[in-house]
């Protein structure tokens, strides 16, 4: 069983992948809210959908990851989905490389959230066991 303070470690190591999962959510919005979280041209309405869309999935992300930190049942779903995410935007953006400043943002933001993620499934089951009873 986690100990208070493991558990209260894992929430918080769950919740900062969860926040920057949602930060694009914003940019369900319009190209005007895209063009605010990127600061790339959004005028193609293809591009817009496109990444519309990918606003949406983020979203639905975040809100895994944060139901995670109060829904223990849910914690492998989401740490599977988050590290997913995270690690296959790194490695294209890294393998296609020559990205402008607004991918660097998003890839710094992955950098933070992986070693939550990787923090988090080692509290997750380094101590195998019923989270303990902390509402």
């Amino acid at each position: 069983m986690r100990s208070r303070g493991e558990e209260w470690a894992l929430r918080a190591m769950l919740l900062v992948p969860a926040v920057i999962h949602l930060l694009p959510l914003s940019g369900v919005l319009g190209a005007d809210a895209l063009t605010r979280l990127y600061g790339l041209d959004f005028s193609s309405p293809d591009l817009e959908i496109l990444m519309r869309h990918r606003a949406v999935l983020f979203g639905m992300l975040g809100v895994l990851l944060s139901a995670a930190v109060w829904r223990p049942a849910l914690r492998p779903l989401a740490l599977l989905a988050g590290f997913i995410s995270v690690l296959s935007f790194l490695v294209l953006a890294l393998s296609v490389g020559g990205h402008g400043p607004a991918v660097g943002r998003v890839v710094l933001a992955d950098l933070v959230a992986l070693p939550c993620l990787v923090a988090a499934a080692l509290l997750q089951w380094c101590r195998p066991g019923p989270a303990s009873d902390i509402g």
